[in-house]
């Protein structure tokens, strides 16, 4: 008997890794939309399609899903920044400072992605809120240091070993954060920030590039 047409069958967990990650996915989504604040599990659960028993028994807190969520899409938004810079690299190999402005582009604009706007959300909750702030401190500790990793690597092992990337990675973080937050009541073009020329020439002066 042939089984070429035979219906693939899909385990439990299979089904129960696809229904956390629609889960995930209309949270993130919620967060985005609504905010902190109309990101309900009633209407995350309408959102994923799935039943209420079927969400807390993936998520029993509201929060910790929500912190979940925006985790989840942040390692995303790594990796795929990442993979594009290596994209560029492998078409049209640089130079080490036009790697380092390269890099710098790309990293600025993941700040103006869906994943920061989601995390925002979240660290504005946490002040008045200790059970989001439990479960985001080590999340975004774990995040950091991700990201930090990922930095290195974009940057390259020549450069990234110098002895002021450490510092330049830092200055780049948070002052990316820092100049992102002004866009929620100065919304403009990203690509044309002055900020952006600045960063780069901080890279060259810290990199001796």
């Amino acid at each position: 008997m042939s089984t070429e047409n035979a219906p693939v069958t899909r385990t439990r967990a299979q089904r129960s890794e696809d229904s956390r990650a629609r889960i995930l996915d209309a949270a993130v989504a919620c967060l985005i939309d609504g905010g902190y604040s109309g990101s309900t599990t009633l209407t995350i659960q309408s959102a994923a399609d799935v039943s209420r028993g079927r969400l807390l028994h993936h998520f029993p807190s509201r929060d910790r899903l929500l912190v979940a969520a925006a985790q989840h899409l942040a390692v995303k938004r790594v990796a795929d920044t990442e993979e594009r810079i290596n994209r560029v690299l492998r078409a049209t190999p640089v130079g080490r400072a036009e790697r380092a402005d390269l890099v710098i582009e790309l990293l600025w604009e993941s700040f103006s992605e869906p994943h920061f706007w989601a995390a925002v959300e979240l660290w504005t909750a946490a002040r008045s809120n200790s059970e989001i702030a439990e479960a985001l401190r080590p999340e975004e500790k774990r995040l950091g240091a991700a990201i930090r990793a990922s930095m290195a690597r974009m940057f390259g092992e020549e450069l990234a070993s110098r002895p002021r990337f450490r510092q330049l990675r830092d200055l780049l973080l948070t002052s990316m954060r820092g100049t992102s937050l002004t866009y929620t009541f100065d919304p403009r073009d990203p690509g044309s920030d002055p900020m952006l020329a600045q960063w780069k020439d901080l890279a060259r002066l810290l990199l001796g590039l």
